[in-house]
């Protein structure tokens, strides 16, 4: 299942929800969200500095990790940033692939 990492930073709305409600009910209406669409929440954490919340949760596609992140913003509660991650063993494959790429301004080899 594709693994995504959340950074969430609150607006001075979302903020006012979180002092109202707590951590504990926020995680709960995360937790909500991702497993009604299949998926599970791996790691959630409050931070200070740039970012309020980081999370890691695994969605059964990207399609499903786009809702969430279209349903999100449009709260104007958070922003909030996903990062695709990958396996170690998803790295290896993808070093064995065989990528043709030429770089900007440089001639193309002729055989």
């Amino acid at each position: 299942m594709p693994k995504f990492l959340i950074q969430a930073t609150y607006t001075p709305e979302g903020t006012r929800g979180l002092l109202k409600e707590g951590a504990s009910g926020r995680r709960a209406a995360v937790e909500q969200v991702v497993t009604g669409l299949g998926g599970k929440v791996e790691a959630m954490y409050f931070a200070f500095g740039e970012d309020d919340l980081v999370l890691i949760v695994d969605f059964p596609d990207p399609v499903s990790m786009a809702a969430v992140s279209l349903t999100v913003k449009a709260s104007g509660a958070l922003r909030t940033r996903a990062t695709p991650l990958l396996t170690l063993d998803e790295i290896d494959e993808a070093t064995r692939r065989q990528v043709t790429f030429r770089t900007p301004g440089t001639a193309a080899r002729s055989t």
